[in-house]
């Protein structure tokens, strides 16, 4: 963590206080105001103040309760209802024999998906999947990140405990073996194949993003570092007809995308190359690569190594490209510091990053014209692309 400045109301080297400045005293200010009881009833009751006082009461309670509606929509998924309801409205009673479960359990079921959302009453009594409950139907990719979550919320039943034991809880840790300490390159198939299927599972939910964002088309070869079963060149083959595509991922990752891209279609355009990229050189030759949420599950350390990898396969002017939900995304703060900083914690490696914290990394290994490129839903995958320039006299031996 990078220490704060002194000057702006933070402790001392004594333990004591240093003034703040204006900001600090208004924000000190207001918080009191906030905290105040009194201060709270006249809020709710001024017709001014009373539309404000109710939206923050309700963004407090759905961080109190906001583990309740994560299960509601974790046994909607196990129960499929989503799907069941994607065939048409139905009443509570045919729900609860389709989900072979009791009335009450469905009706209070039914009742709590309603009030988030994902599930709609309808005429004559019965339901239909409401706005937040649609995307669900029929989405894979999207109930995989539900189930998923089971583990994280096993490692943080005590969270105060995670924080103070050290980066890595036991179910994330071990769902994902590359963070642990045994060498990635030594990991066999069965270590991998969880963690693999869900990637290539939810890789659908940010490839059309960065593929919409990013045009791939004006690029010779595209070499996918960290590319899992390959989905990603999958649908980046569709978008490029005349792209060459190369992989690279740990051997037993390998194994599953050269069947992948077999079953597509791509073995004759297509090559995998197995390794440990902290070790092994990547596959040259590649006038693109890409880094689809890969570095956000590495130190900075192993992140430098890597771009500088990526730099030294790359042709000379060649792109690299990083997509991945960054910290401080206006618009998704939560998801970047809260989910993802978490989350990682218990993963036991990784942290969020900013543009800048992450164009650092990439100047760092001698890449140059650093840009964002937008992206339709910044929540899902932030863009940076870079240009190798010619490579630094650090990194030349």
């Amino acid at each position: 963590m990078r220490p704060l400045p002194l000057s702006e109301g933070s402790a001392g080297a004594a333990g004591g206080f240093v003034a703040g400045s204006l900001a600090d005293r208004w924000q000190d200010f207001r918080n009191r105001l906030l905290a105040s009881p009194l201060f709270q009833r006249r809020a709710a009751a001024f017709s001014l103040t009373r539309p404000i006082a109710q939206r923050r009461a309700r963004s407090l309670f759905d961080l109190v309760a906001g583990f309740v509606y994560s299960q509601v929509l974790l046994a909607c998924v196990r129960l499929s209802l989503f799907d069941i309801l994607a065939e048409g409205p139905m009443t509570a009673p045919a729900l609860a024999r389709r989900m072979d479960l009791p009335e009450a359990g469905t009706e209070r079921l039914l009742a709590a998906a309603v009030s988030l959302r994902l599930v709609q009453r309808r005429s004559h009594g019965r339901f239909g999947l409401g706005v937040l409950g649609a995307p669900m139907a029929g989405n894979p990719a999207l109930a995989a990140m539900v189930e998923h979550h089971t583990a994280l919320y096993a490692d943080l039943a005590d969270p105060v405990a995670l924080l103070r034991g050290g980066a890595g809880g036991a179910r994330l840790a071990a769902y994902w073996p590359y963070a642990g300490p045994q060498a990635p390159g030594g990991l066999v198939r069965g270590q991998v194949g969880d963690y693999s299927a869900l990637m290539s599972a939810s890789q659908p939910l940010v490839a059309g993003e960065i593929l919409d964002a990013y045009p791939v088309g004006r690029h010779r070869c595209l070499l996918d570092v960290g590319g899992g079963e390959g989905r990603f060149l999958i649908q980046a083959a569709a978008r490029a007809p005349h792209l060459q595509l190369m992989l690279f991922d740990l051997p037993a990752v390998v194994e599953l995308a050269t069947a992948s891209l077999a079953a597509a279609g791509l073995s004759g355009r297509a090559s995998t190359t197995g390794g440990d990229f902290l070790k092994d050189a990547l596959p040259r030759g590649a006038d693109l690569v890409t880094l689809v949420r890969v570095v956000h599950d590495h130190d900075d350390a192993r992140v430098l190594a890597l771009l500088r990898a990526v730099h030294a396969a790359l042709v000379p002017g060649g792109t690299v490209l990083v997509a991945e939900p960054m910290a401080g995304t206006a618009g998704a703060e939560p998801m970047g510091d809260a989910y993802f900083g978490i989350y990682l914690w218990a993963m036991g490696r990784g942290q969020p990053r900013t543009q800048g914290e992450l164009t650092a990394l990439l100047q760092a290994a001698g890449f140059g014209q650093v840009r964002a490129v937008a992206t339709r839903m910044p929540l899902q995958a932030s863009i940076l692309v870079a240009t190798a320039g010619p490579c630094p006299t650090s990194l030349q031996h």
